[in-house]
């Protein structure tokens, strides 16, 4: 079987580990862990990051950091993974889901403004959203796919409006907006993962990166239990969710590699875009002008008159090969079915379309090319 997405850990990863267990620094204390924090900083173009356990994790604390909290609201794409709603419902607060835009799948700056102006207004400093009473304190962009949002209009809305933003990169890590690293896109907070799946992995974990020096050190705080000193007292409801040292070694090997893995990433996109390009109903991931993906996931978009997606699937299983569907949107999952939300048209009639190939960093040329031929086979046979 040639898996959808497998870490390539032929670099220092072993070496690294075996460092911690020969030191015994294998919790969430350790030379890695601050060797791996700059090291994502700098990639991002960022002055600092704070190591956390998941990307979930980060995003919650960065979240609660901005300050987000109960029966708040905040902006998010409905078309992201259901972990960036989940922080914002850890932080008791509430989605109000929009729809993405066409040329992008990210979040629409025209339609958010829009939505912001028709249904919200002003008291004092807070942002009120008139239909439901509640505060709308933040906005979460999210990059899609490892391709940044449009960033510089939606931060022009943001602040317009006196809204935070948290921008969630998850796999966005290499990637560039208007020549712009996703650490000096104006974010207040920038979110990475470093999930299994990832281009760059720890095997787990994910990261805070910003520019305020203090937004930064509250998310540090927030993330070891809201300790104050060395001792047992904490001034704060706070949260356990510090990176290992193991886990940051394995993120030290990676990042040393981060360039070559991009580009392999890049590389492999490119291969299926050029390989399925003349096939009636194929369509490529989009990448607007203003963006250089770190192209994370690889795959197509697969229209009428060609066979759906989950048609698809199995056949290429028989074949050896792990395909797979992508995001649904989260006004179609069952925690956030009531959440407010705009009319979902682009978000409706994308999801079901996208199939995921096989992208691992390491796949090689010949493992690609059985990819593409039999899903070829698949589409110029169908009935």
């Amino acid at each position: 079987m040639i898996p959808l997405a497998v870490p390539d850990l032929s670099g220092n990863e072993a070496r690294y580990l075996q460092e911690c267990v020969t030191s015994t620094f294998v919790s969430s204390v350790g030379p890695f862990v601050d060797r791996f924090e700059t090291m994502v900083a700098q990639a991002a173009g960022a002055t600092g990051a704070v190591a956390c356990a998941s990307g979930t994790s980060a995003l919650h604390a960065a979240l609660l950091a901005v300050g987000v909290g109960r029966d708040d609201l905040v902006i998010l794409p409905s078309f992201t993974f259901i972990a960036s709603a989940n922080a914002v419902a850890h932080c008791g607060a509430t989605p109000w889901l929009f729809d993405v835009d066409a040329a992008s799948w990210t979040l629409d700056p025209a339609l958010v403004a829009a939505e912001l102006a028709a249904h919200c207004h002003r008291d004092g400093d807070r942002v009120i959203h008139g239909p439901s009473g509640r505060r709308v304190a933040a906005m979460v962009p999210v990059h899609v796919l490892g391709m940044p949002a449009d960033m510089d209009p939606l931060i022009e809305v943001a602040r317009a409006w006196g809204l935070k933003v948290v921008a969630d990169g998850a796999a966005a890590l290499g990637a560039a907006y208007k020549g712009r690293p996703i650490g000096q896109l104006g974010a207040d907070l920038t979110m990475v993962s470093f999930n299994g799946n990832k281009t760059v992995t720890a095997g787990g974990g994910g990261a805070v990166i910003g520019n305020d020096a203090d937004l930064l050190k509250l998310v540090r705080h927030l993330t070891t239990t809201a300790r104050v000193g060395a001792d047992y007292d904490h001034d704060r409801v706070g949260y356990n969710y510090r990176m290992t040292n193991l886990q940051a070694a394995v993120g030290c090997a990676q990042m040393e590699r981060l360039d070559q893995l991009v580009a392999a990433k890049r590389r492999i996109a490119a291969g299926y875009d050029d390989a399925l390009a003349d096939i009636k109903g194929i369509g490529r991931f989009p990448v607007p002008d203003y963006a250089l993906s770190a192209c994370w996931f690889s795959g197509a978009i697969v229209q009428p008159p060609l066979p759906s997606v989950a048609e698809i699937r199995p056949r290429l299983r028989q074949a050896g090969i792990d395909a797979r569907p992508f995001w649904k949107p989260m006004h179609l999952q069952a925690p956030f079915a009531a959440a407010p939300r705009t009319k979902q048209d682009v978000a409706d009639a994308v999801w079901p379309t996208v199939l995921t190939l096989p992208c691992s960093t390491h796949l090689s040329d010949a493992e690609q090319a059985q990819v593409i031929a039999a899903l070829r086979s698949i589409l110029e046979n169908a009935p």
